[in-house]
Protein backbone atom coordinates (compact mmCIF):
# COMPACT_ATOMS: atom_id res chain seq x y z
CA UNK A 1 0.00 0.00 0.00
CA UNK A 2 1.52 3.38 -0.98
CA UNK A 3 2.69 5.44 1.94
CA UNK A 4 0.36 8.29 0.99
CA UNK A 5 -2.72 6.08 1.24
CA UNK A 6 -1.44 4.41 4.39
CA UNK A 7 -0.97 7.77 6.09
CA UNK A 8 -4.38 9.01 4.97
CA UNK A 9 -6.17 5.86 6.10
CA UNK A 10 -4.43 6.06 9.46
CA UNK A 11 -5.59 9.66 9.92
CA UNK A 12 -9.17 8.79 8.95
CA UNK A 13 -9.17 5.73 11.21
CA UNK A 14 -7.96 7.91 14.08
CA UNK A 15 -10.96 10.21 13.58
CA UNK A 16 -13.26 7.18 13.83
CA UNK A 17 -11.36 5.85 16.85
CA UNK A 18 -11.78 9.16 18.67
CA UNK A 19 -15.56 9.08 18.21
CA UNK A 20 -15.76 5.43 19.27
CA UNK A 21 -13.67 6.10 22.37
CA UNK A 22 -16.06 8.90 23.33
CA UNK A 23 -19.16 6.77 22.68
CA UNK A 24 -17.75 4.08 24.95
CA UNK A 25 -16.56 6.20 27.84
CA UNK A 26 -18.04 6.03 31.34
CA UNK A 27 -20.38 8.96 30.88
CA UNK A 28 -24.02 7.99 30.67
CA UNK A 29 -26.17 9.50 27.95
CA UNK A 30 -29.68 10.79 28.50
CA UNK A 31 -32.05 7.95 29.35
CA UNK A 32 -29.33 5.53 30.50
CA UNK A 33 -29.50 4.36 34.10
CA UNK A 34 -25.99 2.93 34.51
CA UNK A 35 -23.09 1.57 32.46
CA UNK A 36 -21.89 -1.70 34.05
CA UNK A 37 -18.10 -1.64 34.11
CA UNK A 38 -17.52 -5.22 32.98
CA UNK A 39 -19.83 -4.82 29.99
CA UNK A 40 -18.29 -1.47 29.07
CA UNK A 41 -14.77 -2.93 29.24
CA UNK A 42 -15.81 -5.83 27.03
CA UNK A 43 -17.31 -3.43 24.47
CA UNK A 44 -14.14 -1.33 24.48
CA UNK A 45 -12.05 -4.49 24.06
CA UNK A 46 -14.12 -5.40 21.03
CA UNK A 47 -14.12 -1.99 19.40
CA UNK A 48 -10.87 -0.26 20.38
CA UNK A 49 -8.52 -3.19 19.86
CA UNK A 50 -7.27 -2.12 16.44
CA UNK A 51 -8.60 -2.70 12.94
CA UNK A 52 -8.45 -0.80 9.67
CA UNK A 53 -11.86 0.88 10.11
CA UNK A 54 -12.39 0.10 6.43
CA UNK A 55 -16.18 0.41 6.46
CA UNK A 56 -16.39 3.84 8.09
CA UNK A 57 -13.47 5.07 5.98
CA UNK A 58 -15.26 3.95 2.82
CA UNK A 59 -18.32 5.86 3.99
CA UNK A 60 -16.24 8.94 4.73
CA UNK A 61 -14.41 8.86 1.40
CA UNK A 62 -17.63 8.35 -0.56
CA UNK A 63 -19.21 11.33 1.21
CA UNK A 64 -16.04 13.33 0.50
CA UNK A 65 -16.50 12.58 -3.20
CA UNK A 66 -19.57 14.83 -2.99
CA UNK A 67 -17.95 17.48 -0.82
CA UNK A 68 -18.87 16.38 2.70
CA UNK A 69 -16.02 15.85 5.17
CA UNK A 70 -17.37 17.10 8.53
CA UNK A 71 -17.49 15.13 11.78
CA UNK A 72 -21.13 14.13 11.25
CA UNK A 73 -19.97 11.65 8.62
CA UNK A 74 -17.46 10.24 11.12
CA UNK A 75 -20.29 9.75 13.62
CA UNK A 76 -22.25 7.79 10.99
CA UNK A 77 -19.14 5.73 10.28
CA UNK A 78 -18.77 4.97 13.98
CA UNK A 79 -22.32 3.59 14.00
CA UNK A 80 -21.43 1.28 11.13
CA UNK A 81 -18.26 0.18 12.90
CA UNK A 82 -20.28 -0.74 16.01
CA UNK A 83 -22.34 -3.10 13.83
CA UNK A 84 -19.20 -4.60 12.32
CA UNK A 85 -17.54 -5.10 15.71
CA UNK A 86 -20.66 -6.65 17.22
CA UNK A 87 -20.70 -9.16 14.38
CA UNK A 88 -17.07 -10.09 15.03
CA UNK A 89 -17.73 -10.64 18.74
CA UNK A 90 -20.59 -13.01 17.97
CA UNK A 91 -18.80 -14.72 15.05
CA UNK A 92 -15.91 -15.58 17.36
CA UNK A 93 -18.13 -17.37 19.90
CA UNK A 94 -17.78 -21.15 20.38
CA UNK A 95 -21.26 -21.66 18.92
CA UNK A 96 -20.15 -19.93 15.71
CA UNK A 97 -16.53 -19.84 14.45
CA UNK A 98 -14.94 -20.60 17.85
CA UNK A 99 -11.92 -18.30 17.51
CA UNK A 100 -9.45 -17.48 20.26
CA UNK A 101 -7.73 -14.53 18.56
CA UNK A 102 -8.95 -11.40 16.83
CA UNK A 103 -6.52 -8.73 15.60
CA UNK A 104 -3.78 -10.51 17.51
CA UNK A 105 -5.63 -10.19 20.84
CA UNK A 106 -7.83 -12.63 22.77
CA UNK A 107 -11.40 -12.60 21.50
CA UNK A 108 -14.00 -11.09 23.82
CA UNK A 109 -15.30 -14.42 25.11
CA UNK A 110 -11.71 -15.43 25.92
CA UNK A 111 -10.79 -12.13 27.56
CA UNK A 112 -14.06 -12.08 29.54
CA UNK A 113 -16.59 -14.91 29.18
CA UNK A 114 -19.25 -16.09 26.74
CA UNK A 115 -22.20 -14.40 28.43
CA UNK A 116 -20.37 -11.07 28.55
CA UNK A 117 -19.39 -11.43 24.90
CA UNK A 118 -23.02 -11.99 23.90
CA UNK A 119 -24.13 -8.95 25.86
CA UNK A 120 -21.28 -6.83 24.48
CA UNK A 121 -22.38 -7.70 20.95
CA UNK A 122 -26.01 -6.95 21.78
CA UNK A 123 -25.08 -3.60 23.31
CA UNK A 124 -22.93 -2.59 20.32
CA UNK A 125 -25.75 -3.49 17.93
CA UNK A 126 -28.25 -1.32 19.78
CA UNK A 127 -25.74 1.50 20.26
CA UNK A 128 -25.29 1.70 16.49
CA UNK A 129 -28.92 2.71 15.97
CA UNK A 130 -28.69 5.29 18.72
CA UNK A 131 -25.66 6.82 16.99
CA UNK A 132 -26.99 6.79 13.42
CA UNK A 133 -29.92 8.91 14.66
CA UNK A 134 -27.60 11.64 15.97
CA UNK A 135 -28.53 15.04 14.52
CA UNK A 136 -24.92 15.57 13.46
CA UNK A 137 -25.24 12.74 10.94
CA UNK A 138 -27.55 14.74 8.67
CA UNK A 139 -29.71 17.81 9.15
CA UNK A 140 -32.63 16.04 7.41
CA UNK A 141 -34.40 13.70 9.87
CA UNK A 142 -35.92 11.83 6.92
CA UNK A 143 -32.48 10.96 5.61
CA UNK A 144 -31.35 9.85 9.06
CA UNK A 145 -34.40 7.57 9.24
CA UNK A 146 -33.62 6.15 5.80
CA UNK A 147 -30.00 5.53 6.80
CA UNK A 148 -31.18 3.75 9.95
CA UNK A 149 -33.64 1.59 8.02
CA UNK A 150 -31.03 0.63 5.42
CA UNK A 151 -28.47 -0.15 8.12
CA UNK A 152 -31.01 -2.46 9.75
CA UNK A 153 -31.61 -4.28 6.49
CA UNK A 154 -27.91 -4.55 5.68
CA UNK A 155 -27.29 -6.02 9.15
CA UNK A 156 -30.28 -8.31 9.53
CA UNK A 157 -32.00 -11.35 8.09
CA UNK A 158 -31.62 -10.23 4.48
CA UNK A 159 -28.06 -9.03 4.99
CA UNK A 160 -25.17 -9.83 7.33
CA UNK A 161 -27.00 -12.02 9.88
CA UNK A 162 -28.76 -13.97 7.16
CA UNK A 163 -25.46 -14.43 5.35
CA UNK A 164 -23.89 -15.81 8.50
CA UNK A 165 -26.74 -18.32 8.74
CA UNK A 166 -26.15 -19.41 5.15
CA UNK A 167 -22.44 -19.68 5.91
CA UNK A 168 -23.08 -21.97 8.89
CA UNK A 169 -25.41 -24.09 6.74
CA UNK A 170 -22.74 -24.39 4.04
CA UNK A 171 -20.38 -26.44 6.22
CA UNK A 172 -19.67 -29.84 4.64
CA UNK A 173 -22.20 -29.12 1.93
CA UNK A 174 -21.80 -28.47 -1.79
CA UNK A 175 -23.03 -25.08 -2.96
CA UNK A 176 -23.17 -23.66 -6.48
CA UNK A 177 -21.29 -20.51 -7.50
CA UNK A 178 -24.50 -18.37 -7.49
CA UNK A 179 -25.34 -19.66 -4.01
CA UNK A 180 -21.87 -18.78 -2.71
CA UNK A 181 -22.03 -15.34 -4.29
CA UNK A 182 -25.38 -14.69 -2.61
CA UNK A 183 -24.00 -15.86 0.75
CA UNK A 184 -20.97 -13.61 0.45
CA UNK A 185 -22.98 -10.61 -0.77
CA UNK A 186 -24.99 -10.90 2.44
CA UNK A 187 -22.43 -11.93 5.05
CA UNK A 188 -19.62 -9.58 4.02
CA UNK A 189 -20.84 -7.47 1.14
CA UNK A 190 -23.96 -5.97 2.70
CA UNK A 191 -22.12 -3.67 5.13
CA UNK A 192 -19.54 -2.64 2.52
CA UNK A 193 -22.34 -1.86 0.08
CA UNK A 194 -24.07 0.14 2.80
CA UNK A 195 -20.88 2.08 3.56
CA UNK A 196 -20.61 3.36 0.00
CA UNK A 197 -24.33 3.93 -0.50
CA UNK A 198 -24.70 5.76 2.81
CA UNK A 199 -21.67 7.91 2.06
CA UNK A 200 -23.30 9.09 -1.15
CA UNK A 201 -26.56 9.79 0.72
CA UNK A 202 -24.67 11.73 3.40
CA UNK A 203 -23.07 13.79 0.64
CA UNK A 204 -26.50 14.59 -0.83
CA UNK A 205 -25.51 12.95 -4.11
CA UNK A 206 -28.06 12.76 -6.95
CA UNK A 207 -29.95 9.47 -7.20
CA UNK A 208 -27.92 8.29 -10.21
CA UNK A 209 -24.71 8.77 -8.25
CA UNK A 210 -26.15 6.99 -5.21
CA UNK A 211 -26.93 4.03 -7.48
CA UNK A 212 -23.44 4.11 -9.02
CA UNK A 213 -21.73 4.15 -5.63
CA UNK A 214 -24.05 1.40 -4.41
CA UNK A 215 -22.81 -0.79 -7.25
CA UNK A 216 -19.24 0.18 -6.42
CA UNK A 217 -19.89 -1.03 -2.88
CA UNK A 218 -21.29 -4.34 -4.16
CA UNK A 219 -18.21 -4.91 -6.33
CA UNK A 220 -15.67 -4.19 -3.62
CA UNK A 221 -17.74 -6.20 -1.14
CA UNK A 222 -17.30 -9.31 -3.26
CA UNK A 223 -13.65 -8.45 -3.85
CA UNK A 224 -13.08 -8.11 -0.10
CA UNK A 225 -14.52 -11.57 0.57
CA UNK A 226 -12.56 -13.20 -2.27
CA UNK A 227 -9.35 -11.63 -0.97
CA UNK A 228 -10.24 -12.80 2.54
CA UNK A 229 -10.83 -16.36 1.31
CA UNK A 230 -7.45 -16.33 -0.44
CA UNK A 231 -5.78 -15.11 2.72
CA UNK A 232 -7.45 -17.90 4.71
CA UNK A 233 -5.78 -20.36 2.34
CA UNK A 234 -2.40 -18.70 1.87
CA UNK A 235 -1.61 -16.17 4.62
CA UNK A 236 0.52 -16.60 7.72
CA UNK A 237 -1.59 -16.60 10.92
CA UNK A 238 0.83 -14.18 12.59
CA UNK A 239 0.31 -11.64 9.80
CA UNK A 240 -3.46 -12.09 9.96
CA UNK A 241 -3.67 -11.83 13.75
CA UNK A 242 -6.03 -14.83 13.79
CA UNK A 243 -6.13 -18.48 12.79
CA UNK A 244 -6.15 -19.33 9.07
CA UNK A 245 -7.22 -22.42 7.14
CA UNK A 246 -10.46 -22.59 9.08
CA UNK A 247 -12.79 -22.50 6.07
CA UNK A 248 -11.31 -25.67 4.61
CA UNK A 249 -11.19 -27.36 8.00
CA UNK A 250 -14.89 -26.59 8.54
CA UNK A 251 -15.76 -27.71 5.03
CA UNK A 252 -17.19 -24.28 4.18
CA UNK A 253 -18.16 -23.45 0.62
CA UNK A 254 -16.04 -20.62 -0.81
CA UNK A 255 -15.35 -19.40 -4.33
CA UNK A 256 -11.67 -20.14 -3.78
CA UNK A 257 -12.55 -23.75 -3.00
CA UNK A 258 -14.83 -23.91 -6.03
CA UNK A 259 -12.72 -22.03 -8.60
CA UNK A 260 -9.18 -22.45 -7.32
CA UNK A 261 -6.71 -19.75 -6.31
CA UNK A 262 -5.62 -18.70 -9.80
CA UNK A 263 -9.15 -18.24 -11.12
CA UNK A 264 -9.98 -16.32 -7.95
CA UNK A 265 -7.11 -13.93 -8.63
CA UNK A 266 -8.42 -13.40 -12.16
CA UNK A 267 -11.88 -12.64 -10.76
CA UNK A 268 -10.33 -10.15 -8.34
CA UNK A 269 -8.65 -8.40 -11.28
CA UNK A 270 -12.00 -8.26 -13.09
CA UNK A 271 -13.74 -6.80 -10.04
CA UNK A 272 -11.02 -4.19 -9.60
CA UNK A 273 -11.44 -3.18 -13.24
CA UNK A 274 -15.21 -2.82 -12.81
CA UNK A 275 -14.73 -0.79 -9.63
CA UNK A 276 -12.37 1.57 -11.46
CA UNK A 277 -14.79 1.92 -14.38
CA UNK A 278 -17.59 2.90 -12.02
CA UNK A 279 -15.47 5.78 -10.71
CA UNK A 280 -14.44 7.16 -14.11
CA UNK A 281 -17.07 9.96 -14.08
CA UNK A 282 -15.46 11.46 -10.96
CA UNK A 283 -11.97 11.64 -12.48
CA UNK A 284 -9.23 12.66 -10.04
CA UNK A 285 -11.75 13.28 -7.23
CA UNK A 286 -12.08 9.49 -6.93
CA UNK A 287 -8.36 8.87 -6.49
CA UNK A 288 -8.62 7.75 -2.88
CA UNK A 289 -11.54 5.40 -3.58
CA UNK A 290 -9.62 3.88 -6.49
CA UNK A 291 -6.62 3.34 -4.20
CA UNK A 292 -8.91 1.82 -1.55
CA UNK A 293 -10.32 -0.65 -4.07
CA UNK A 294 -6.80 -1.67 -5.06
CA UNK A 295 -5.85 -2.06 -1.40
CA UNK A 296 -8.86 -4.31 -0.77
CA UNK A 297 -7.86 -6.57 -3.65
CA UNK A 298 -4.14 -6.67 -2.84
CA UNK A 299 -4.19 -6.64 0.98
CA UNK A 300 -2.02 -9.09 2.93
CA UNK A 301 -4.01 -9.23 6.18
Amino acid sequence: MPFELSSHLSAQATRVETVLDHLLDENRTEGEIERPQRLLKAMRHAVLGGGKRLRPVLMMETAALFGRTDDGVVVAGAALECIHCYSLVHDDLPAMDDDDLRRGQPTVHKAFDEATAILAGDALLTLAFDVIGDERVHRDAGKRLALSRELSRASGIGGMAGGQMLDLESEHRTRSEPEIRTLQAMKTGALLRYACRAGAVLGDAPDADVDRLTRFGEVIGLAFQLADDLLDVEADPAAMGKATGKDAAAGKATLVGLMGAENTRQELDRLLSEANDLLVPYAERAGILIALARFIVQRKN
